[in-house]
């Protein structure tokens, strides 16, 4: 039996391998992403090449949240370009993890930026936040969303 899935049959993607479209994040993206898994965040260059940086990263209902410094290489390309795929790994399982392509739809800076990151470093390290009070959080729409588990667990 074969299901469609992203306008494919499943038996043409790999093994463990289930891919969607759409504007909005997927359940087990969500689920990834609100929990203390790192991720990397690839932007564009004006050249056109990508860069990439590790992160921290959190999702509300519809949208990924990476929240960076306004003065980083990725905030800077974000507003040139807001094209970006971020992939977050499974911190207990490195074969599960999910790509997420998308776009840059809106930045938020200000009180409720440092609010964000001191409940992220508050996830992520136990402690509160005590960097730059200067954030901003990147809110990330899905346009492809690929995850990938090991199918022989």
């Amino acid at each position: 039996m074969t299901h469609t899935v992203a306008g494919r049959t499943t038996s043409q993607l790999a093994p463990g391998v289930v891919a969607t479209d759409g504007a909005e994040v997927s359940e087990e993206v969500r689920a990834l992403a609100q929990q203390p898994n790192f991720a990397a965040v690839s932007t564009l260059l004006r050249g056109g090449q990508p860069q990439t940086q590790l992160t921290w990263i959190d999702a509300d209902t519809h949208h990924l949240l990476v929240n960076t410094l306004p003065f980083t290489q990725k905030y800077r390309n974000a507003l040139r370009d807001p094209r970006v795929t971020v992939l977050v790994i499974d911190r207990n399982d490195p074969e599960h993890y999910a790509e997420v392509r998308g776009r840059v739809i809106e930045i938020t800076d200000g009180p409720a930026a440092v609010e964000h990151a001191d409940g992220l470093a508050r996830a992520y390290t136990g402690t509160p936040y005590r960097g730059p009070t200067q954030r901003a959080i990147l809110r990330i729409e899905p346009v492809r969303q690929i995850i990938r588990g090991n199918p022989w667990r």
